[in-house]
């Protein structure tokens, strides 16, 4: 019941958070993510979801989250919403992109895969990589899918030869 919700929540970020026990918040996340130009939204978005994954409590319960999602509708939903509505798809419509829902799916699998190979899977070297490292490499494909780069090609444009 929303009323319910927000008799004893903030908002739904909130919620999530206390659902999961998470201390990653949501707002918290978009807004550091959109603090800096637009052309380092991507580094920004890597650099704050790797900055909130180091607690090994956020670590465990954000894989425990994916893993379950995998066989339970309900995670999937819950994990959708934060990653899609709650998190890439504030910042994709801040950015005020088109296709903004397309955009933001594309950048929650590059988030998500992240996340399983550096704290599921642990794959060194990506594993052990620094923050800044690994946001150096994955922020320009992160940007390109929210943005894409000035002068690339347009997706409209490439033809399956």
């Amino acid at each position: 019941d929303p009323a319910l919700v927000h008799h004893y929540f903030e908002d739904k970020a909130q919620l999530f958070a206390e659902a999961v026990r998470s201390p990653v918040r949501p707002d918290q996340i978009v807004r550091e993510v959109m603090r800096g130009p637009r052309d380092a939204v991507g580094v920004n978005l890597v650099t704050a979801a790797l900055t909130a994954m180091e607690s090994g409590r956020a670590q465990d319960r954000i894989i425990g989250l994916i893993r379950t999602a995998l066989g339970h509708d309900f995670a999937a939903t819950m994990l959708r919403q934060f990653l899609v509505r709650e998190v890439i798809g504030r910042i994709a419509g801040e950015l005020g992109v088109d296709d903004g829902d397309m955009r933001a799916t594309a950048v929650a699998s590059q988030i998500v895969g992240l996340f399983v190979v550096r704290y599921g899977v642990k794959a060194d070297p990506l594993a052990s990589a620094s923050i800044e490292e690994v946001a150096q490499r994955i922020g320009p494909v992160i940007q390109w899918h929210l943005t894409g780069y000035p002068g690339s090609l347009d997706t409209k444009t490439i033809s399956a030869e």
